[in-house]
């Protein structure tokens, strides 16, 4: 039986390797508080039972003490043999403990799907898998589960993951989808079916908007979390800029409605003739302008590889934007329908950049076009931009 501790800055972690039995744990004990006593403070533990083999009521009790002197206490990758002994004996509702996850393969798979935090895959002809980013935690993996169940409550059609995995050193997520294709792949396969398919897009939307988001849910605030990711960006861009982007949100109405955050043509999978919602990381609640807004920042102003990241031609995918944005606000005045585009418009150009808030590790080449672009589409219309946002309070 051997320990190994590492402290980073208060993160501390606890590795136990082998077998935790009555014949070492007085050790075992022995060598911990030597390791606690010599390290700085120490804000979260964790204690990694990869390696942990066996533990014995003794052993327990080690961990029992660990859980009691820090607040902040998970287990994790614990192997089945030993979650058994923690579920029977009730460590499991005491304190987080996270089962080991099992390892996929993606070699071979196709790729459907490309954004942000992660990439989606095809496993086989019922299942798919979504990636992470490398550095995604596991709180972050849970948030997004956390999210489909809430929005399948609130009546959504939404795929729910079954599994979570590990790909390598990287989380995933294991979806069922039973011959399910993505939005952008069936147009692709049948350019001549736009406007059909973006009646159903536009219907997904509008199902999504009317629900309304009870205060007891857990979906946060999105537009509290778009302001907290253009304030991230000012790493990229100077104050004023920044100062502008939040004016921009500024003027958006509250609302309840559920929000997807990020319903681009890969984030919606075609069933049985039924769009299903998938990428649940982002979803919130609020103004419909906001979804919309990164709708469009996708599918019709998305800086870098369009096609890789939506899966179609930008000609298709404008395409099928301004059919789908038509059919939303179908019955609408002519003229209240061509000031709500403005207004979409508008507030994209948030979208445009605080999508770099996502992570710490894109390209600098990407960075740089977002810099050289902002100008471009923000810098040269700033009086134009405010006077659209300044009617948004007309928007109910």
């Amino acid at each position: 039986m051997t320990i190994q501790f590492l402290n980073k800055e208060g993160e501390a972690t606890l590795t136990l390797s082998g077998r935790l039995d009555t014949a070492v744990s007085s050790k075992v004990s022995s060598d911990i508080e030597q390791s606690l006593a010599s390290a700085d403070t120490i804000r979260h533990l964790t204690v990694d039972a990869g390696p942990l083999e066996y533990i014995s009521s003794s052993g327990l009790r080690i961990l029992l003490m660990l859980a009691k002197r820090f607040k902040d206490f998970r287990i994790k990758d614990v192997n089945p043999e030993v979650y058994d002994v923690l579920n029977m004996t009730g460590f499991t509702k005491m304190m987080t403990v996270e089962r080991a996850l099992r390892q996929l393969s993606i070699e071979g798979c196709e790729m459907i799907g490309a954004g942000g935090v992660g990439t989606v895959y095809r496993l086989d002809g019922d299942t798919i898998i979504k990636v992470f980013r490398e550095g995604t935690t596991m709180d972050e993996v849970s948030k997004e589960i956390t999210m489909s169940k809430e929005a399948f409550v609130m009546g959504m059609p939404t795929a729910i993951s079954f599994d979570v995995v590990k790909v390598g050193s990287q989380y995933g997520l294991v979806y069922e989808l039973l011959q399910a294709q993505t939005l952008s792949a069936c147009l692709k396969q049948s350019p001549e079916r736009v406007d059909e398919l973006a009646r159903k897009y536009a219907d997904l939307f509008r199902q999504m908007h009317h629900i309304q988001v009870p205060a007891s849910s857990c979906v946060p605030n999105a537009l509290e979390h778009e302001r907290s990711q253009v304030l991230h960006i000012r790493r990229y861009f100077p104050q004023e800029e920044i100062d502008f982007l939040l004016q921009i949100l500024d003027a958006i109405p509250s609302g309840n409605s559920l929000l997807h955050l990020d319903l681009q043509a890969k984030n919606a999978m075609i069933q049985n003739g039924e769009l299903m919602l998938i990428d649940m990381g982002e979803v919130g609640y609020g103004h419909p302008i906001l979804d919309l807004a990164h709708a469009y920042s996708a599918m019709v102003t998305l800086v870098g590889d369009y096609e890789k990241i939506i899966g179609i031609p930008r000609e298709l995918g404008t395409e099928l934007w301004n059919h789908a944005i038509d059919y939303y606000f179908e019955g609408l005045p002519a003229d209240v329908v061509a000031l709500r585009k403005e207004q979409i418009k508008a507030v994209s150009c948030v979208r445009n950049f605080s999508w770099l808030a996502l992570s710490d590790s894109f390209p600098e080449d990407v960075i740089n076009e977002c810099k050289t672009l902002f100008d471009e589409r923000v810098g040269k219309h700033r009086d134009q931009l405010l006077a659209v946002c300044q009617t948004l309070k007309d928007w109910q």
